[in-house]
């Protein structure tokens, strides 16, 4: 259950000045669940009314109210409460007022038996006096029309009054013998009313009763607890009476199914049951409201009394209902209350919902997106409220985006919840610089510019240079590293950086090693633009972005004194760093820079020779030794690769440090490969070396020398036998072992030997085999191409006299000659052959050495 009608009438009360006691304060919990309606009492005019008299019933027309009242007064109200036209009807209680649906006439009947019919705006009226109280009155829906003149009454029995001939009003019974006729509910031609046996509706068209609903529960006095109708639309009527609900549907008779029986009849679609008794019922689209009377009992007394009427909005099913929502009212005097005494109407187009009691008037309202709003922010959940507001901003009138965005930021902060408000700054202040001020100065007094620091707008806007300052002092008097993410994040034209320089220097004066301090100085030094001093202090730290500072502001001049130091730092980048920029610092200017540090001045040297063999040719001399002395490996490379290497001096280091490989490298280059295949054999002791070295100089008298070295060495011997068979006939060096010698895996090598012969006249079978089916395929091709017949027709001529080859008569004899390259002459137009054979060739492609032609046809006739 929720507590919003309660809580809205009591704050109505309160606006009134009625003071009334209630009861039951405690049952006003708090719920979770939003209300699906808000309330407010009708006030103004009915205020006053109320105060003197009292609420009988009232009726709702979508331009005006009429309320009527126990001491027989009927006033026009408009929406607002406010009175705009006063009837005195009679002495005694309004039982019913019933309006057109034009709103332009008026029936009205009391306690005392009057019934009046008049027009609000004419003076067209009718009078009438019965002997009996009359309940109820209702006016044709459409009595603005001439043919419509038509009202019903209820007392102890149903009249239909019509307007005849001469303006005369004629009555007629519709029904009678039930008991008092309480309730009557007229909607285009379909009538329904309640008496103390049930419900009947009849159809005006055809005259006829279509149902009789029966009561449930006949021991509810039926002037205690009345029925409630509702006409839901032109064919659906709602029933409740005691706590019962029935939804009925008028439906067409098949024409099969008429026999006697009237064209329509009604089919109970919905019944169930309430909690309470029932005091008035209304359609909100296909939802039900139903205005309910409470007893309850007494905690102090224990005695049964009368508790705060309900509205319950329910959801009908076949044989139960679904609650949605239920409010409880605080009425004025609802303790003296009956169930009779609460009536429900509604105005259909706007759903409004009022609730009439004899001393109070509420009406409720379906809540917008403002009321919605309004519940979340009462529950505190700001952040679905902002929601609402961005998704209906264009609809919402009392609400403004920003202000609820602030409140939430303020709520956030109350509950401790820093970063989570400063998150949400930047999406609800925008580029409101005053509201980002106001937020900062705040945040700065409860101690959290910290939360706040991360979020601060860094472009469109931008706040005044002193709220980042004040953020960045905060920083540095208690967390560097946070200090030094700022400066690394800001953009450095958002404050003063001359005052922030000279805080760091002060910090650093306390602290003149904290590295942190001295990285984030050199950051503001960058953004102050005085390079020099921040690079000596990256250079200091060894920073890795000291080569990006130095690419980014060409700070090639700054460095051609400190290029030690970035080598320290990192030899591989300053070494591409300063290839890369040889136009800036020069080739000699770094070799000299390097000349105490000869290592460093090799790293350098070696990398511009990968780069360009020629480049630095003019150390190439000076590698050597660097070479010999850092970098071994390397050494036998630039040898190879180095056109500009003086090699007496290479030989003589070489020769020096004893360094074999690159003696005998530079040995063999030098012309002396005799020398350098002895140091192979002597010092390296290498036959596979050697015989490598004589493949590279296929040298016969270098396979001689290697021969005689390792005649009598059987090691030497077993690798000559099993490398040189491709480049020396083995049979020489077989000849020349000594009989009787000892030699380890002789049978191998010579196993080796033969199946390496083999593999060579399978290689020559093989290729020959391949020449000769070669040769035959293109053998056959062209005795196939040489077989085939030459077009000739008077478009040829002579290659020879260039007249047509064939003669224009066709009776005369020729003589043609037509070569396989597709020349042709006539036969006196060829040289005589001086050779004995008797094969001919073209004359031109032999002038022009394309191989011969020999002729393929010789034509006569």
């Amino acid at each position: 259950m929720t507590a919003a009608g309660r809580a809205m009438a009591e704050a109505a009360e309160k606006e009134s000045g009625y003071n009334e006691e209630s009861t039951d304060e405690s049952e006003e919990d708090e719920s979770e669940e939003e209300p699906k309606l808000k309330y407010e009492r009708l006030s103004n005019g009915v205020t006053e009314i109320l105060q003197k008299d009292a609420a009988s019933c009232m009726t709702v027309h979508e331009k005006f109210l009429a309320l009527g009242t126990h001491y027989g007064k009927v006033y026009l109200l408009d929406v607002q409460g406010n009175i705009t036209q006063k009837f005195d009807v009679s002495p005694v209680k309004i039982n019913q007022i019933s309006l057109d649906e034009s709103g332009e006439h008026m029936g009205v009947c009391s306690e005392d038996g009057k019934v009046q019919v008049f027009g609000l705006y004419s003076a067209e009226e009718f009078h009438e006096m019965f002997d009996c109280p009359i309940k109820i009155v209702a006016v044709h829906p459409h009595f603005v029309r001439s043919h419509f003149k038509q009202f019903v009454t209820g007392g102890k029995k149903l009249l239909l009054y019509e307007r005849g001939w001469m303006n005369r009003w004629k009555p007629s019974v519709l029904h009678e013998g039930e008991g008092n006729i309480r309730n009557i509910k007229w909607r285009g031609h379909l009538i329904a009313w309640a008496n103390n046996m049930g419900v009947k509706i009849l159809d005006m068209i055809s005259k006829q009763r279509i149902t009789n609903v029966p009561r449930d529960d006949i021991s509810l006095r039926p002037d205690m607890y009345p029925c409630s109708l509702c006409w839901k639309d032109n064919l659906t009527l709602i029933i409740g009476w005691g706590n019962s609900v029935k939804i009925c549907s008028v439906k067409e008779r098949h024409a099969s199914e008429m026999r006697d029986l009237p064209n329509r009849y009604v089919e109970i679609v919905f019944q169930f049951d309430t909690e309470f008794y029932i005091s008035g019922l209304a359609p909100l689209c296909d939802q039900l409201v139903i205005l309910s009377y409470v007893k309850e009992i007494s905690e102090k007394t224990e005695v049964e009394c009368c508790a705060r009427p309900r509205l319950d909005i329910v959801q009908p099913l076949p044989e139960s209902c679904e609650e949605i929502s239920s409010d409880a009212l605080t009425v004025r005097g609802f303790q003296e209350n009956e169930c009779r005494d609460y009536h429900l109407e509604y105005s259909e187009g706007e759903s409004l919902f009022y609730i009439i009691s004899p001393r109070d008037v509420v009406v409720a309202k379906e809540r917008d997106q403002d009321d919605h709003i309004d519940w979340l922010l009462e529950k505190k959940k700001y952040e679905e409220a902002l929601m609402a507001a961005e998704i209906s901003q264009k609809t919402i009138k009392k609400h403004k985006i920003l202000d609820i965005g602030l409140a939430y930021i303020n709520h956030l902060v109350e509950k401790g919840e820093y970063d989570l408000a400063a998150r949400k700054c930047q999406k609800i202040l925008g580029k409101n610089t005053e509201l980002w001020e106001f937020e900062v100065y705040k945040f700065k007094e409860i101690g959290q510019l910290k939360a706040i620091s991360r979020y601060l707008p860094r472009r469109d806007p931008i706040l005044k240079p002193l709220i980042y300052e004040m953020v960045l002092h905060e920083f540095l008097e208690s967390d560097y590293e946070g200090f030094a993410t700022l400066i690394k994040e800001w953009p450095g034209d958002l404050y003063n950086n001359t005052i922030i320089v000279q805080a760091v220097v002060d910090h650093l004066k306390k602290d003149p090693q904290n590295r942190t301090l001295l990285r984030t100085l050199a950051e503001l030094y960058t953004y102050d633009q005085r390079y020099g001093r921040a690079l000596e202090i990256y250079l200091t730290l060894r920073h890795k972005d000291v080569f990006q500072l130095i690419h980014k502001h060409n700070l090639f001049s700054s460095i051609r004194d400190k290029i030690v130091l970035l080598m320290d730092f990192d030899s591989e980048k300053a070494v591409d760093m300063l290839l890369d920029n040889e136009d800036k610092i020069s080739i000699d200017r770094v070799v000299e820079e390097l000349e105490n540090r000869p290592e460093l001045q090799h790293v350098y040297l070696h990398k511009l020779f990968k780069r360009d063999h020629h480049k630095g040719q003019r150390y190439h001399e000076k590698q050597i030794s660097l070479y010999a002395e850092y970098d071994r490996p390397n050494l036998l490379p630039f040898l190879r690769d180095s056109t500009h290497c003086p090699l007496e001096k290479a030989l003589e280091i070489c020769q020096q440090r004893n360094f074999v490989e690159e003696t005998v490298y530079l040995l063999s280059r030098m012309g002396n490969s005799r020398s350098a295949l002895k140091m192979i054999m002597e010092e390296l002791q290498d036959v596979d070396k050697a015989i490598e070295f004589a493949k590279e100089q296929d040298d016969g008298e270098l396979w001689e020398d290697l021969i005689l070295y390792s005649i009598d060495k059987p090691p030497f011997i077993t690798g000559l036998l099993n490398n040189i068979g491709t480049h020396v006939d083995p049979i020489l060096l077989i000849h020349r072992i000594k009989e009787g010698m000892e030699i380890p895996n002789l049978r191998d090598s010579l196993v080796k030997i033969l199946q390496d012969y083999n593999l060579q006249i399978l290689l020559r079978e093989g290729c020959k085999k391949i020449l000769v089916a070669d040769s035959l395929s293109l053998l056959k091709k062209m005795h196939r191409t040489q077989m085939k017949g030459v077009l000739v027709d008077e478009e040829n001529i002579c290659e020879s006299c260039l007249s047509p080859i064939l003669p224009s008569d066709a009776s005369k004899s020729f003589n043609v000659v037509v070569f396989h390259c597709r020349h042709m002459f006539h036969k006196e137009c060829l040289p005589v052959s001086n050779t004995v054979s008797s094969v001919q060739f073209c004359n031109i492609c032999s002038a022009k050495h394309r191989g011969p032609g020999s002729t393929i046809l010789e034509m006569k006739k």
